[in-house]
């Protein structure tokens, strides 16, 4: 029986350790690195495009010589106005990709010794980079399915106090459907709804003309029917007929619900969203190494602009 990946050398490429030893220096320079790899780490003015700049050595900043705006190499990314050390941004996102069902604040907060809403904060920095990775359009095979989270009603003490939690009248109104878009061998799309029928609407935005669709029984699946060619899967006699499934898309849900039962406890509410995409990324790249995860989401740190809804989010008037 073949390994799985995880387990294999080929999947521990980067360690803690490792981030740990770079230093300040080192790391810093990897920033650099990163940021300006089209120019080999020199600045670039991210005002006027200028390559030609003065170095402020003391305070790690530059000053262009085009148009004298200064800058530093996390000027304009998601870590602009940063207070942590830049060891500890890549401690952060070595931590991070290397939960494979997520890692939660809390932990990252007592990793690094910072206060949780730090860590909070961080994180969804983080999620927010990932979301620069999600593809446009779906193409080919794409598995379509829902699944429901959110919105759990506690049942009372004793049995004659318990209510039929099946009803409307007796939920709590929170529940959210999370839709799955998931090529085969390919990218994946999520979409928050209040029901999973609100699906079809993501699904004829970002699923081409003359692509293939899977999806279950579920009757709200039919309308797809006249425009793509869909294959069917009745989940009550088998999970797989040989030609349709939608298997990828239980993955996604697995790897989701264990994030939410097993790490985060609770992940409803305005942040489903970006649970929802940060397990698809780490669903579309679970066979890459988590040091080639590393670079690739700290690339995407640095090239995605300032957060404008994490940005001076503790300070933000209620």
């Amino acid at each position: 029986m073949a390994q799985h990946f995880l387990l294999t050398a080929a999947a521990r490429t980067l360690s803690l350790k490792a981030v740990f030893r770079m230093g300040e220096d080192k790391a810093y320079q990897t920033f650099c690195a990163i940021r300006w790899a089209d120019t080999d780490g020199t600045p670039v003015c991210p005002r006027c495009g200028c390559v030609e700049s003065y170095s402020i050595s003391t305070r790690r900043r530059f000053k262009c010589v085009g148009c004298h705006h200064q800058f530093s190499v996390t000027s304009g990314t998601i870590f602009a106005s940063r207070k942590l050390s830049f060891t500890d941004l890549l401690a952060a996102i070595a931590i991070f990709v290397n939960g494979a069902k997520g890692i939660s604040a809390l932990q990252m907060s007592r990793d690094l010794d910072v206060q949780y809403k730090t860590a909070f904060v961080l994180s969804h920095k983080l999620r927010e980079a990932m979301a620069i990775e999600a593809p446009g359009i779906l193409t080919g095979t794409v598995e379509v399915d829902g699944a429901y989270f959110g919105g759990y009603v506690k049942p009372a003490n004793h049995k004659a106090n318990r209510l039929d939690r099946r009803l409307i009248a007796n939920q709590s109104g929170k529940r959210q459907s999370v839709i799955i878009m998931r090529e085969r061998k390919g990218r994946s799309l999520t979409y928050v709804a209040k029901r999973e029928a609100d699906g079809i609407a993501a699904v004829n935005a970002f699923v081409a003309d003359g692509s293939v669709i899977n999806a279950d029984e579920a009757s709200h699946w039919d309308v797809l029917h006249g425009r793509y060619a869909a294959q069917r899967i009745n989940h009550s006699e088998c999970y797989s007929d040989g030609i349709a499934c939608t298997n990828m898309a239980e993955s996604f849900f697995s790897r989701l619900r264990r994030a939410e039962i097993g790490t985060h406890h609770s992940i409803a509410g305005p942040y489903l969203a970006a649970y929802a995409r940060e397990m698809a990324w780490r669903e579309d790249y679970r066979r890459v190494s988590n040091g080639g995860q590393f670079g690739m989401l700290v690339a995407g740190a640095t090239a995605s602009g300032v957060s404008r809804q994490w940005k001076g989010y503790w300070q933000r008037a209620s």
